[in-house]
């Protein structure tokens, strides 16, 4: 009975007593955040003609739209998630939940009214540019705020089962954004979709972005009362105070982040440079796998609140290591091969995926969790997993596409010795 007393008396307030809405909270808000994202990979080509078109005159041009893709890809995710991740342990999850997919709206509206260089010049990417910054901003900033959230709002044995709902959501925002950028190629001429159909889902994004921070605005504070009323935590603080636990979510990411993007963007391109593949094949096949994998994630989840996370992670982890090079090799023009390598995948993916933001918020404590997580997290997503695409091209150049398979599998390989030495922490209650 002491014992109970002094373990209710650490943790602090209970989770929240409303944990369906928080579900939706943080779950509608993620997935209308990586459908904005998404769109715009889905629609570059059309932008890219309004935009940055081959033929301006301007040097700029081409200079602004290489610094867009690098600024947001490997600049602005780990500073959201540094700056958003203070932002939810100074003011509160719920605001920063608030920030991020106003910024996402913003600036998914600012992209569907990106004039065209024809008619604005060079202010045309200018505008575009700083749209993207905002966008990884905002991403960056949601994985670290929404985590956290999920995480303290499950009950007791049930932090696995809320922690998967994070790339459930991500994947229904994918999945959304590929079916209606579809369904508007189908339906539009080629000069509708240059004109203005690619701007549809930019304003459709922005729209869904009111919808969710309406829904968010309703949802209940994780942080405990306590912790409300302590000092706020300095801006670096997480990094300086627990280098060890940041240390360790690089560690734990690397391999997991590496698999995720090969086998959930990479993978079609994969096939059609390496095996033949035909484009429509691979892209139907990542449709069926991804929406797969999405069914995975609270199967994951529930799984390691009953076993623990450190046997999925495992399984993940070594699975990856022994598997990547034969499945990857096992590939050949034939979309039936494809879908059972992407779908076998998507199995080992899900020991990581639907458990990583309840691995990763067990590691902190609650004053500095959310920055903890989001820093280390998206510059390790950023160096290994926005990479994977442009890696695999090119060992394809060189002429070594062979070698993609063995470093994904090296990566997988130092994850898992991470998660060999890795405490338990599925059954121990998560500090308040």
């Amino acid at each position: 009975m002491v014992a109970t007393m002094t373990q209710t008396t650490r943790t602090g307030s209970p989770p929240a007593n409303r944990p369906a809405r928080q579900l939706l909270a943080a779950s509608v808000g993620n997935a209308v955040e990586w459908y904005d994202w998404y769109a715009y990979t889905f629609l570059a080509t059309f932008i890219a003609a309004q935009i940055f078109p081959k033929g301006a005159g301007n040097s700029l041009v081409p200079l602004l739209s290489t610094f867009a893709v690098f600024a947001v890809g490997f600049f602005m995710r780990p500073v959201g998630g540094l700056l958003m991740g203070a932002i939810a342990d100074r003011r509160g999850r719920r605001t920063a939940l608030t920030v991020t997919i106003l910024l996402m709206g913003g600036s998914s509206l600012l992209v569907g009214l990106t004039p065209t260089y024809a008619s604005a010049g060079v202010l045309a990417p200018v505008i575009l540019v700083l749209a993207r910054l905002l966008q990884g901003l905002s991403v960056g900033g949601e994985f670290a705020a929404s985590t956290t959230f999920l995480v303290e709002s499950a009950g007791p044995g049930r932090r696995g089962l809320f922690s998967s709902f994070q790339y459930v959501s991500t994947t229904t925002g994918q999945l959304v954004a590929s079916g209606i950028t579809a369904l508007l190629v189908d339906t539009l001429s080629e000069d509708q979709m240059n004109g203005w159909g690619w701007r549809v889902p930019f304003v459709l994004g922005a729209v869904l972005s009111l919808v969710g921070f309406w829904i968010r605005q309703g949802a209940q504070e994780t942080r405990s009362a306590e912790q409300q009323q302590a000092p706020r935590p300095g801006l670096l603080e997480a990094l300086r105070r627990h280098p060890r636990q940041s240390l360790l979510i690089c560690g734990i990411t690397a391999g997991g982040t590496i698999a995720y993007y090969t086998w959930t963007s990479y993978l079609p391109t994969y096939a059609e440079l390496n095996a033949g593949v035909e484009k429509s094949d691979a892209l139907l096949a990542g449709t069926i796998s991804l929406a797969f994998f999405a069914l995975l994630q609270p199967v994951g989840g529930l799984l390691s609140d009953r076993f623990g996370r450190r046997p999925l992670l495992l399984f993940s982890g070594l699975g990856f290591t022994l598997l990547t090079v034969p499945l990857l090799h096992a590939l050949r023009d034939s979309f039936t091969v494809l879908l059972l390598v992407q779908c076998a995948g998507m199995v080992l993916l899900t020991g990581f995926t639907s458990i990583s933001a309840a691995v990763n918020a067990e590691l902190f404590p609650p004053r500095v969790r959310a920055a903890g997580i989001g820093f280390p997290y998206s510059l390790t997503v950023a160096l290994f997993g926005g990479t994977a695409p442009y890696v695999g091209t090119q060992f394809k150049e060189l002429g070594h596409a062979d070698l993609f398979p063995w470093y994904v599998a090296a990566l997988c390989l130092g994850s898992s010795l991470v998660y060999l030495r890795l405490p338990e922490t599925a059954h121990k209650a998560l500090r308040r």
